[in-house]
């Protein structure tokens, strides 16, 4: 066994960890800290005899990075190699643990901490011997709850399965599974691994549609011009010739350029085939203007919108042409995007939600492809002039009254690339600081002419937006309900934070007491409910999360109730007020905050189905100011789930659905099985960043670390597979070519 623990401190931990690589020391306090100089930092563990057979890794570290992978290198006999590599993804501040298999005997061991250069260090670091029996069980549950070819299967059933598979490879069924198991600490990361995404994932489901231009819907591709560099409006205009459905039309409208080239050019492309149309405006009026101009030419029962610069994929009008067959009453139809440089390289692929208005209304997530019902685009009279910059997004949520789930569809593959170049908005959203000002003012438009009790404010990141919705008069009574138990030193700062840390005017708390038993608790909650605003309840039965809560749901006396985990602790005062705000829309139902742990990496940044089988959250272990995946860690958005640990609905809506299972879900998912049952009532479920507070996840409870409490969470994983299992594996406020075994939105 090789063990470095924190409490070694410096001397014991340099005498176990060697440096392999260029790495410098540097004394942290706790554990010992080290700052990578070059790409991958090495530390050559031990060398002697490992005997072949199952090991089990364990590794925490502290480091810069919202996310990295360590890497284990086993050296038998022909030294180090990729074929010989254990990847364990890491969680900041928490142990992370795999199995390690050695087919035979090692002669040395290298542990790589991170992947790239930054500051860590390694806090828990262990390797350990396993009987085979307790491996190949670990190996087992894995696969039964991360494997995504096997959701839906108890663990008989995979293992089942497995072997079957094997048998038809000609494997050993071990030799198998150990590879299923493998996959499940792959990740494939957005900048690395996105060439090899293409070639495996999207080659392989490409295929050639024929279009016709007998059948199937018109459509206009409106294409205004300025100035353009004549090559890469070839490249652009070349991608239009080259779809595969032939039943189009490009409307150009030139906005007055001075470069002779352009015009030219345009001619000669209109010359060459009778679906494409030009006019030259006589003056110059910017993009919105240049777009209307192209608009008058459509004669399309489709427009679709297309950068002078930009190209579209092959298969980009077949794919919505299908998308419409399936979906006749569809008004907006978009897809995912990438962007691609000079060099012709893609990257920084976009894989977008399903519709998400409150998405919207933080920041333009539909950009390109983007297709509107002409008609629709010609109610509202096209492009507003004035908001150059962010046009397309005042054009959008124009549209957004005329529009629901029913009428928009989102079609998951990437359509269209965004050209890259020096100086572009797709190269850094900062480069255009005007886009800024009339995105502002387009959503101030948008929430004054639909009348709506909120304001905007500039979001943290660039072309973002925070919507700010008001608080009714009088304001709602909200009853915060937290269930306890005994550990008064958890109980007593989460109560007196919420007391002291929470400006709304109007709430009470309820302490829910399942059969407290401590001294210095029963005395902390008398001396408590001495404020008027809380009051203790004595609930006096076996644990049960979901009962305590509905108990405590039949004697709040409030319009919203709070259910609000024993270890949660306010941030900003005003984290009441803005998750009110949100509740008292009439079309949201469920609202969750953004918690942390104690060390400001995020805890949870909203709920993503499937993820582990049931569900996962958003972000998890993220730093706190980390933008997040395109942004979304700073964005109010429309969410499937959000987690109990600091949830508001309305009391009626909780009614309706008839609040958390008690029978089903005791402990584990009641929060999400809630969620589900307030989304299929109709109402749309919603995470805001703007409230922020601590979580000390499960300290009151515990973890699950005993057989009983392993065979009932699994239990309670099966019965939400059984119940919501056609749900679960595609969660509309996510993407299928994201992971469904990390929390991070790596690719799939």
């Amino acid at each position: 066994m090789i063990e470095v623990l924190k409490s070694f401190f410096r001397v014991n931990l340099m005498s176990r960890l060697r440096p392999a690589g260029d790495v410098k020391a540097a004394d942290g306090g706790e554990g010992y800290q080290w700052r990578s100089m070059g790409i991958d930092p090495q530390f050559q563990l031990a060398r002697g005899r490992f005997p072949a057979g199952w090991y089990m890794l364990e590794v925490q570290l502290e480091y810069e990075r919202s996310d990295g992978d360590a890497c284990l290198y086993v050296d038998s006999g022909n030294g180090y190699s990729e074929s010989e590599k254990y990847s364990l993804p890491l969680r900041a501040g928490k142990i992370s643990k795999r199995l390690v298999y050695l087919p035979k005997a090692a002669r040395a061991v290298r542990f790589d901490p991170l992947e790239s250069s930054g500051l860590f260090s390694v806090n828990h670091l262990r390797l350990v011997r396993l009987a085979s029996w307790f491996a190949r069980d670990r190996l087992l549950q894995r696969l039964t709850n991360m494997h995504i070819r096997y959701r839906e299967m108890n663990r008989g059933e995979v293992l089942a399965e497995i072997k079957r598979q094997a048998s038809d490879a000609g494997q050993e069924w071990l030799q198998f599974a150990w590879a299923r198991y493998c996959e499940t600490f792959e990740r494939r990361r957005h900048g690395r691994d996105y060439h090899e995404w293409i070639e495996e994932v999207e080659c392989s489901r490409r295929s050639t549609l024929e279009g016709s231009k007998a059948t199937g819907p018109l459509f206009s591709i409106i294409l205004p011009t300025y100035n353009s560099d004549v090559r890469l409006l070839r490249e652009c205009i070349e991608s239009v010739f080259a779809q595969s459905y032939q039943n189009w039309q490009l409307c150009i409208a030139d906005d007055a350029s001075p470069n002779a080239d352009v015009k030219q050019f345009l001619r000669e492309t209109a010359d060459k085939d009778a679906r494409v149309k030009v006019t030259f405006r006589e003056e110059n009026g910017h993009i919105s203007a240049a777009s209307n101009s192209a608009l008058s030419l459509a004669d399309g029962d489709y427009l679709v919108f297309l950068d002078h610069d930009d190209a579209l994929v092959p298969s980009a009008l077949a794919r919505v042409h299908e998308a419409l067959v399936r979906n006749p009453d569809a008004r907006l139809i978009y897809s995912d995007e990438d962007k691609i440089n000079e060099r012709g390289e893609r990257f920084d692929p976009h894989f977008k939600p399903a519709w998400n208005p409150d998405l919207l209304l933080s920041q333009n997530y539909i950009c390109h492809l983007m297709v509107l019902k002409a008609g629709l685009v010609r109610q509202i009279a096209g492009f507003r002039e004035g908001l150059e910059g962010s046009q397309d997004h005042d054009l959008l949520l124009r549209c957004l009254p005329h529009l629901s789930r029913n009428t928009v569809v989102h079609i998951p593959e990437v359509l269209y690339h965004w050209c890259a170049a020096e100086g572009s908005t797709a190269l850094t959203g900062a480069n255009k600081g005007y886009a800024m000002k009339a995105g502002l003012r387009a959503v101030a438009d948008y929430l004054e002419w639909e009348q709506l009790p909120a304001r905007v404010e500039p979001g943290v990141a660039p072309n973002t937006y925070s919507v700010r919705w008001s608080v009714p008069e009088p304001a709602p009574l909200v009853s915060l309900l937290v269930p306890t138990r005994d550990r008064v030193e958890i109980l007593k700062p989460c109560v007196d934070a919420l007391l002291s840390r929470t400006d709304y005017p109007n709430f009470e708390l309820l302490i829910l007491d399942n059969q407290s038993s401590c001294p210095k608790t029963l005395a902390y909650l008398e001396q408590v409910s001495e404020d008027p605003r809380v009051s203790v309840h004595r609930w006096d039965h076996p644990f049960n999360y979901s009962a305590i809560n509905n108990f405590g749901a039949r004697l709040a006396k409030g319009e919203i109730l709070g259910l609000i985990n024993n270890d949660i602790e306010p941030i900003n005062e005003d984290w009441l007020r803005e998750m009110v705000g949100q509740a008292c829309r009439p079309e949201i139902g469920c609202v969750g905050a953004k918690l942390y742990y104690p060390n400001d990496t995020v805890q949870h940044g909203g709920v993503i189905l499937g993820i582990g089988g049931v569900a996962g959250h958003a972000h998890k272990y993220f730093h706190r100011h980390d933008y997040g995946y395109f942004s979304r860690l700073h964005l109010v958005q429309n969410l499937s789930a959000v987690t109990a640990a600091c949830l508001l609905v309305r009391k009626s809506i909780f009614e309706q659905v008839g609040g958390l299972d008690e029978e089903n879900l005791a402990v584990a998912f009641n929060d999400v099985d809630l969620c589900l049952k307030v989304r299929e009532a109709g109402y749309r479920n919603l995470w805001t960043p703007n409230a922020e507070l601590y979580h000390h996840e499960s300290v009151s409870r515990g973890a699950d670390d005993t057989q009983a409490k392993r065979r009932r969470a699994q239990r309670e994983a099966e019965y939400m597979r059984r119940r919501w299992g056609h749900v679960l594996d595609s969660d509309p406020a996510y993407n299928p070519n994201l992971t469904l075994i990390h929390e991070d939105f790596s690719l799939a």
